[in-house]
């Protein structure tokens, strides 16, 4: 196993005059990726809000909302970092705008994907120095054809081959205001992203298939069915709601998929992928509501559902962690909600599962699953201590929980070193090591 720091760039503390034992601010872990070569990309967010501030005009009092990326060397040091989301003191306007929901992928050329909801995408350097291309899309209730909008992806996924699996997004849904991540598609081997370079992605499931309120102008010309855009009555069937409600038998159910929503496809390999879909969430207790881990090939087909879960005992409601992680060298899939942490294979059994109510693995409840590497780890967060833990999977899967019992063994012992390296304050861990551009 690796510990490393979650840091953020001391210049950035000291031109806010961010006080950590001061109340108003809070930092957040969104998403990491990681380079065949050991590179870590670890995407954050900073923030400090306090109501007497609001209008102020000095950087040691003013609110701010930034994004970082910092990236790591394969020893685990700092050595670059990426601001964005909004101007720094004394720097011009972001390139990149602060959203909601945003997440990494690392590009067969090296270069850094940035996409977030509802359909934006910016490709950066790999030493976080440049954006090299920006296809935006911006938020709004409804579609503005005076935008300037070009999108291409709310979430991508990198197959071994270079295919981009990707979510967009589409207004006009149901009775829906806004746009919403809606689409699954795939571009083809061979057809990169980069500035200039577009690659038509090829629809392949589509979540809910309500569209009567859209125009043309709700399509996008690169995701496409058949020979034209997706839109209306183009696109996939059936959608994943109605094979879903079919497949569970809970068509016309309060507690179906209906009005579901869907969390950031995986790749399971070049032609084979995992997309969580979850019911409606209601402001009551949602723990024992439908959630489906759907396998789709490329073809559009839907295999089924990542099997050996229970709606109530294994529910992802609690703490609302949807997210699903693959290796798509190795054919495998994980989930860590507050239950416990899940492996599958590709033919969709349950291969693992190590449950938090047993005292090995209680610890993992305060850790959040962010992604794999190409080297089969695990990527986790720790969501107060704002720690990256790297636990490498065994080929064999009946041993992932001796290895996940014995990372989570040895981390309290990485953790005591790195308090003596970096003397974190309220678990901010400060660096001035790393090269910090505002882009």
């Amino acid at each position: 196993m690796t510990l490393l720091p979650i840091t953020v760039p001391a210049s950035l503390l000291d031109v806010h005059r961010l006080d950590p034992e001061a109340g108003g601010w809070g930092f957040r872990v969104d998403h990491a990726v990681a380079t065949a070569a050991g590179d870590s990309y670890v995407l954050t967010g900073l923030r400090r809000c306090r109501a007497h501030a609001a209008d102020s005009a000095d950087p040691a009092e003013q609110n701010f909302g930034y994004h970082l990326i910092t990236r790591y060397g394969s020893d685990g040091k700092p050595t670059a970092t990426a601001v964005f989301g909004q101007a720094v003191p004394g720097g011009g306007p972001s390139a990149i705008p602060e959203r909601a929901v945003v997440n990494l992928a690392v590009l067969p050329d090296g270069a850094i994907a940035v996409s977030s909801h509802p359909g934006s995408t910016h490709l950066l350097s790999p030493d976080l120095d440049e954006v090299l291309a920006s296809w935006p899309m911006s938020w709004g209730w409804e579609n503005k054809l005076d935008s300037g909008d070009d999108p291409f992806a709310a979430s991508i996924a990198v197959t071994p081959s270079g295919r981009l699996l990707c979510a967009t997004s589409e207004y006009g849904l149901s009775d829906w205001a806004g746009a919403h991540p809606n689409i699954v598609a795939v571009s083809e081997p061979g057809a990169p992203l980069g500035p200039g370079r577009k690659p038509v992605l090829r629809a392949i499931a589509t979540l809910d298939a309500r569209t009567h309120r859209q125009s043309e102008a709700d399509s996008y010309a690169h995701v496409r069915y058949g020979d034209e855009p997706v839109g209306r009555g183009n696109r996939p069937s059936p959608s994943l709601t109605e094979a879903l409600s079919t497949l569970t038998g809970t068509s016309g159910s309060l507690y179906g998929y209906r009005d579901s929503r869907m969390s950031r496809p995986a790749a399971l390999g070049d032609d084979l992928f995992v997309v969580p879909v979850f019911g409606k969430i209601y402001r009551s207790s949602n723990r024992g509501q439908e959630f489906s881990f759907a396998v789709v090939d490329d073809r559009g087909v839907l295999h089924g559902r990542l099997g050996g879960l229970h709606l109530r005992e294994d529910s992802p409601f609690t703490g609302f962690d949807f997210t699903v992680v693959a290796d798509p060298h190795r054919a495998r899939a994980f989930h860590l909600n507050r239950y416990g942490l899940y492996a599958w294979t590709a033919d969709r059994v349950l291969r693992a599962r190590m449950s938090t109510a047993e005292k090995p693995f209680k610890p993992l409840v305060h850790f959040a699953l962010l992604e794999c590497t190409p080297a089969g780890e695990l990527l986790l967060a720790h969501r107060k201590q704002h720690l990256l833990l790297r636990v490498p999977v065994p080929q064999d899967l009946d041993d992932l929980a001796v290895a996940v019992e014995a990372a989570l063994k040895g981390y309290g012992r990485e953790r005591t070193a790195l308090k003596k390296q970096y003397a974190p304050v309220n678990w901010l861990w400060s660096d001035s090591a790393a090269t910090v551009t505002c882009l």
